[in-house]
């Protein structure tokens, strides 16, 4: 049978779904770093097919979730501080690119795009930390997007995506409100096209979550258990 065109957008909407409810679990932790992310598990427990799960997972290896390792399966990363220190050394250059790429060029209408995603980091601090910390990346991700330049957009996104695992497993527990308040500042410099100041905020901005990096433990937890929470939310 020829796949139809509505069958083919049913299974991209849940391969979508089954990528954000993984995401999501091991960003929060749920999912520990090593933890094994067998298909055949995660698809009976989200009702979806192997091959959507897949999907999904070798959406997640492109951001440096997990890993996938020849005849062993797919399990979450486990990146070292060393490797943190590399990754963020690299996210700082990046996105200090990305600023001084965005002076002049923001229109008004894009500032205010830029402060709307920052009042919803606000309104999320306080009732949602897990959401607030998924804000404060994705204003990132949305920086690098206004810049326009493709390449620079799929590393920066990845870059991010890291981060927060890296935080979520080394990260001292610190105030949202950092974030907040240097997404506003950095923001404002770039509204009156301070190029240095803008430049240096970004700087600044990555080296203090580089510096939170901390050695914390981790909980093993049940699979199936896990993942029944996000894939409510996610309509699986």
């Amino acid at each position: 049978m020829v796949p139809t065109l509505r069958n083919k957008k049913s299974a991209i909407s849940k391969s979508d779904a089954v990528y954000r409810a993984l995401k999501r679990a091991i960003l929060d932790q749920a999912l520990a770093a090593g933890a094994k992310l067998p298909e055949d598990s995660i698809g009976e427990r989200l009702g979806v097919s192997r091959t959507i799960v897949r999907q999904a997972l070798a959406r997640l290896s492109g951001e440096g979730l997990i890993e996938l390792r020849p005849h062993k399966g797919a399990c979450v990363a486990q990146p070292s501080l060393e490797e943190a220190h590399h990754i963020f050394a690299v996210r700082q250059a990046l996105e200090t690119l990305v600023v001084d790429t965005l002076i002049g060029k923001l229109t008004q209408q894009q500032i205010r795009q830029l402060e709307a995603h920052v009042e919803a980091e606000d309104m999320a601090r306080a009732s949602n930390a897990s959401s607030s910390i998924q804000l404060a990346g994705e204003f990132h991700v949305l920086l690098a997007k206004l810049t326009e330049n493709d390449v620079l957009l799929r590393y920066v996104t990845e870059l991010v995506s890291r981060s927060s695992l890296i935080l979520s497993l080394y990260g001292r527990p610190h105030s949202p409100d950092c974030a907040v308040s240097e997404h506003r500042e950095l923001i404002a410099a770039l509204d009156s096209n301070e190029r240095e100041k803008a430049c240096a905020l970004m700087r600044h901005h990555i080296d203090a979550i580089t510096t939170r990096a901390l050695l914390k433990g981790s909980s093993e937890n049940d699979l199936p258990d896990v993942l029944a929470t996000y894939a409510r939310e996610e309509g699986l």
